[in-house]
Formats: C-alpha cells, structure tokens, sequence
C-alpha cells in the first residue's frame, strides 16, 4: 500500500478531479492524501455550476501541519491535477520539493489539467505556463491529451509520430499521451520515452463523461500497469453509458476493477 498526496479539483456531485482520484485509490489499495486546489458544485461543463477556489496560502498552511506532524516523509507519490492560477502551481512545485527533501524517493506525476478539445484552453494562460515553466521539470511522469501536449510543446499533434515528437520535446522521461488520433474510428493511449513508444487502442466514442483523465493519473499512481489503466476506463466507460458522470461506484461489484488488460501495439524507437 502506497500514502498517495492528491492534490486537485473537488466536486460534490460527479466523479471527476479528487471525487474520482480518492475512491480509485482507496479500491486498489492506496492511502489517500487529499488537499482539493477548488471545491465545486459539479463539472463546469454542466449548465450551472457554484464554487470557488482554495487559498494556496490555506493549502501551504495544512502541508505545514503535515510535516509538523511528521507525516511528509509518509508520501510515497504526489499526483497534481487541476491548478487554477499560477499561486496554485507555484505551491505544488514548493510541496513536491518539500516531501522529496524528507523522502527522496518520492514520485511526482503531473496530470497538466489545462484543455482539451474541442474547448480548447480553460484555465488562466498565465497558469498553464507556468505549470509548462515550473512543473514538467519536477515531474517523473506527466499525463498530457492531446490537446495538452501539443500546447505545451507548441507544436501539431495528430498522429501517433507527432506525439513522439511533442513528447520527447518535453524534456520529461515519461509522457503518457491519451485521445491520440489513429485512423477515423480509434484513439491511442501512448507511453513514450526517449527510446520508445508503447501505445493501446480504443474505439472513438460520441459521448465520454469527464473525469476518464483523473481516473488515469490516478491508476498510474497506484502502480497500474498501462494497458491494465485503460482497459479498466474503457470497461468502466461502457458500464457508464447513458449516464453524464462515471458510474465509479454504481456498477456491480466495481466490475471495471477486472478488465483485462489491453495488449500493446508494436512499439517504435523513431517518431
């Protein structure tokens, strides 16, 4: 069993950021830390939507407590997730430097929550910068969409090759790229690093309610083999049709949690 310190949104309604993060943590066996950087009604993409933001300095204040506490040297591996300013990111790059200095071998994976398509940006500019800035440098292992990565590396991405190449950009040893286009009926989750590229696929679907993302970062972070993580999601997705929020809790006997895992297509050395 791994401390897990989780560190992103907070809906009451929905199974998406920490609502969907702590429960797949708890099931697979983690111990969950959470410290939610927004608390929300439900998903904005929702007609209304009430709530604000946590004051960085209030979430500083409870790592503070922690380490007081003696638990920071606990932490096994940090998961970021939505930060809706710059202070926010600012505090996670000040946190994963904090715990690594008390459990140097402590991981820290970056879910840059920022966009996707076909929405595109939806956090402040200034905000997914400096998580470009301050967070890829710090982070073990990132979890971009496509959208994503191909903003934080500037560049076009919509092929398999050019996630390799946006990847490899990014100067992080481990990019787990999700929705990357293949062919007009299918997508590829992909994990690349500077000598390869190991991808799954999954059929294109109409309608995905939000949170599969979160379920992913949070899979990794539990230690889930790759192809394991996106057979559960996309199990969980098909006992999750008709409905506008995953069904996390709802399905029989958590039956996603038994998917088999998905093989690996060929792998590449070259973009």
């Amino acid at each position: 069993m791994a401390a897990i310190l989780a560190i992103s949104s907070q809906v009451a309604r929905g199974a998406v950021g920490l609502s969907v993060i702590v429960p797949a943590l708890q099931a697979i066996g983690h111990s969950v830390v959470a410290l939610p950087t927004v608390l929300l009604s439900n998903h904005p993409g929702h007609p209304n939507v009430a709530g604000q933001a946590t004051d960085p300095a209030l979430l500083m204040r409870m790592v503070d407590a922690f380490e007081a506490n003696g638990w920071l040297s606990e932490i096994d591996t940090i998961l970021s997730g939505y930060l809706p300013s710059t202070a926010h990111v600012e505090f996670v790059a000040v946190t994963v430097a904090r715990v690594k200095q008390v459990q140097p071998g402590c991981r820290y994976l970056c879910d840059p929550v920022l966009g996707d398509d076909p929405k595109g940006l939806y956090i402040d500019r200034a905000a997914a910068a400096k998580i470009r800035e301050l967070l890829l440098p710090l982070a073990d292992v990132i979890l971009p969409n496509r959208f994503e990565l191909a903003w934080l590396a500037a560049r076009a991405v919509t092929s398999p090759q050019e996630a390799m190449c946006a990847a490899r950009s990014l100067g992080v040893a481990d990019v787990i790229a999700t929705s990357i286009p293949s062919g007009a009926s299918s997508l590829l989750t992909m994990r690349i690093d500077a000598k390869r590229a190991i991808s799954y696929e999954v059929a294109r679907r109409n309608a995905v309610p939000n949170g599969t993302g979160d379920l992913l970062a949070a899979l990794t972070a539990g230690g889930w083999q790759l192809g394991r993580a996106v057979a559960a999601i996309d199990r969980l997705l098909d006992e999750s049709s008709g409905f506008d929020e995953l069904q996390l809790a709802a399905t029989p006997n958590h039956g996603w949690l038994t998917a088999s895992p998905l093989p690996a297509m060929a792998s590449s050395t070259n973009p």
